[in-house]
């Protein structure tokens, strides 16, 4: 049987047992020919954590980069760029997975040429929680294959058919190597702070080559959702996170919508995020909601300046840093 390599990549910035845990899972895997890449853009770590890294980069199980910035899609690009798999899989590092993972990623790809990118399940630990017991999903609607409204009807922690879908999450998804290398797509590093909706920019963009993204649950994993950590600086808490966290969400309409998608994406986003109708763990007080009301009109701002920008600034500002370091 033909055996990719597959090359997975795990960004991570300030996790300890999380990342101890999630690359003891991921070493474990049966399928037989794998590389690991840690792209670690933490600055001290445990001595715990420093030490088992070590161990398995000694014992060749992981191949250990260390930048001296904090960028989720960046490191994502610096990962891809020291790969040698044919097929890129990103993965968190705060996750649990089971033995069969890589094998159901990998199989997508063996038996069905049109796919470019796998969208695993994933068993997102918060969002069970909150969910009614036993719910299950057996095909999305048609809703969440619209670029515009789209994110707002995905679900891929309940659905348990394959299927077709329009992006994949960030913590679970792969990618054919031809995504890279001979369409030149890559990840957008002004995607800042907690880098919401870089996938999704991602994935849209996938359109233009023909491939599809596909749905696999059996592809799964659990996402622990930690509090701390995370590929980025900037606290949750401040106003600049607040800000980002708009500016990303209209980074990636400006550039992957029309203006009918766009303002059915802007007006889910308000609802969603700022008058809280949908997102029930919001606080709904008056205070609250004109505060992220101004959030969402900076970030509005900063996203427009950011497509301003477009003429200099390609979106790749890590690999052209990395470029100059030599």
């Amino acid at each position: 049987m033909n055996y990719p390599l597959i090359s997975v990549i795990v960004p991570t910035y300030e996790r300890e047992q999380a990342l101890r845990d999630t690359l003891f899972d991921l070493v474990q895997q049966d399928y037989p020919n794998f590389e690991v890449l840690v792209v670690d853009q933490t600055k001290t770590h445990q001595l715990e954590t420093q030490a088992y890294l070590e161990e398995l980069e000694k014992a060749a199980q992981i191949r250990l980069f260390r930048v001296d910035w904090a960028s989720l899609p960046g490191a994502r690009n610096y990962g891809v760029r020291r790969s040698k798999g044919e097929i890129i899989l990103f993965i968190d590092d705060d996750v649990q997975l089971p033995s069969g993972f890589l094998a159901a990623h990998v199989r997508n790809y063996l038996e069905r040429p049109d796919v470019g990118s796998v969208a695993g399940r994933v068993l997102d630990r918060m969002k069970l929680a909150e969910s009614e017991e036993g719910l299950t999903i057996d095909y999305l609607p048609p809703e969440a294959m619209e670029p515009g409204i789209g994110l707002y009807y995905l679900n891929l922690v309940h659905t348990v058919k394959p299927q077709q879908v329009i992006t994949a999450r960030g913590c679970n998804m792969s990618f054919c190597r031809e995504i890279f290398d001979k369409y030149g797509l890559w990840f957008d590093e002004r995607f800042r702070g907690s880098a919401v909706r870089e996938e999704s920019d991602f994935c849209l963009r996938i359109r233009q080559t023909g491939y599809k993204i596909w749905y696999d649950p059996e592809a799964y994993l659990v996402h622990l959702g930690e509090e701390t950590g995370g590929c980025h600086d900037i606290s949750t808490r401040s106003l600049e996170y607040q800000i980002t966290f708009y500016h990303n969400h209209f980074l990636m309409g400006f550039k992957n919508l029309t203006p009918k998608q766009m303002l059915k994406f802007s007006s889910s986003l308000f609802q969603d995020q700022v008058l809280a109708s949908l997102a029930s763990r919001k606080s709904k007080s008056l205070p609250k909601v004109i505060g992220r009301m101004g959030s969402y009109s900076l970030g509005f701002i900063s996203a427009i300046g950011s497509i301003a920008q477009s003429g200099w600034n390609d979106g790749q500002v890590y690999t052209r840093l990395e470029a100059e370091n030599g």
